[in-house]
This record gives C-alpha cells, structure tokens and sequence, in this order.
C-alpha cells in the first residue's frame, strides 16, 4: 500500500485498483475545475477585447474558450459577430487582391458556421438567427437562405422590426415582391418609431415599383 499511496501506475489487488480509481477520480475532478474555469477566463478577456472594439484579439480567446465550453451556444453567437467584423476589416487594412477577397470570405463563413452551430445548439436563439439574415442578406448575397431563418425568428419575437425589415428585404431580392410589401406594411402599422415607419413605406414602394415593371 506504500507502494499506491506514492502513485502507484499499474495497481493489481481489488483494493489497489479501489484506491487508485479513487486518487484519479479526484484528479479528474480537479481537472475539469481548472479546465472550467480557464473556458471562463477566456471568454471574460475575449468579452473585454469585444467592448473595446478589438475584434480580431476577442475572436481568438472566444474560439479558445469554446475548446473549454464546446456546446456553450453563446460562444459561438460572439464568434460568429467578431468573424463578421474581421471580415469588414479585411478591406480596410489590405490593399484590394485576391489575398483581401480571400481572407473575407474566410471569415464569412466561419461567421456563418459559428452562427448554424449557435442554433444548432439552441433552435430559439434570436441574436443567432439575425445573424444569419443579415450575413446571408447583406454579405454573401445568398438572401434566399436568409430567409427561413428570419421567419424562424419572427415566429416566437413577433415584433422584432430589424428582422423584418431584413427579412422584407430578402423577400424584394428573391422576386417575393407581395411578400415584401406586405411586411413593410405591417412594420408601418406597428412600429412606433417614425422613422421606422417611414423608412418602411418609403421601401414598399421601391418594391411595388419592382413589381409593376416586371
């Protein structure tokens, strides 16, 4: 037993394998504490760097403490809006090129990976779904994904006017001009923003316009 309480590699009796299953249990434990907490201390650094607008440093440390948080959906959602960022800052600090067009659309999808992963892992998660509409919408030009998404979301946030607003706006490119319309009316007739309401009439004509030259 002096042998086990040193650290014994390859126990044999019923009462060493007892006590060493024992002894590693507790490591184990102790294990998953510190790797817990090192995911959160990640993801708080990565939350600072995020507030100070430095979204290529908050990228990383996010993407570090999903290897401690893996189905941590909220992690996720943050790399998805930092990849997003990263890829608006790509043609601001390099000149135009293959190498600028490639690294963009890189961090588009790992934007739009993060995000599917985000509401794979929670179906209901609004912030995830806009994402997506938005980076379907107004980055890869590919509304027509878009565009179950944002239904999804509207589904349970009846009243979310930035997502119908994308979502108008998906419809208008996919040719869906009455679907459109539509829902610039109903923004109009519920927003109690002005502004809003303006912007939404303002659109459903530039939709109805569409439709009547076609």
């Amino acid at each position: 037993m002096q042998k086990l309480e040193e650290g014994i590699d390859h126990p044999t009796s019923e009462e060493e394998l007892k006590t060493a299953i024992a002894k590693y249990q507790t490591r184990v434990a102790d294990n998953q504490l510190a790797d817990s907490q090192v995911g959160i201390w990640y993801k708080m650094l990565a939350v600072r760097y995020l507030d100070s607008k430095m979204y290529g440093q908050a990228l990383d440390y996010f993407q570090k403490a999903i290897q401690f948080q893996p189905t941590n959906q909220n992690l996720y959602y943050y790399v998805g809006l930092c990849a997003g960022y990263m890829a608006k800052a790509s043609l601001d600090y390099k000149a135009t090129g293959a190498t600028t067009t490639t690294e963009k659309y890189n961090y588009l999808k790992l934007s739009e990976s993060a995000y599917l992963r985000a509401i794979e892992l929670e179906e209901k998660y609004g912030r995830a779904l806009y994402g997506l509409g938005i980076l379907y919408v107004f980055e890869l030009d590919q509304s027509e994904k878009a565009i179950p998404h944002l239904e999804k979301l509207l589904s349970f946030d009846t009243r979310n006017f930035d997502a119908m607003f994308v979502l108008a706006r998906a419809y208008y490119m996919q040719g869906e001009y009455e679907k459109a319309a539509s829902l610039y009316d109903k923004i109009a007739s519920q927003t109690k923003s002005e502004q809003k309401k303006q912007e939404a009439l303002s659109n459903k004509k530039i939709v109805l316009d569409a439709s009547y030259s076609k």
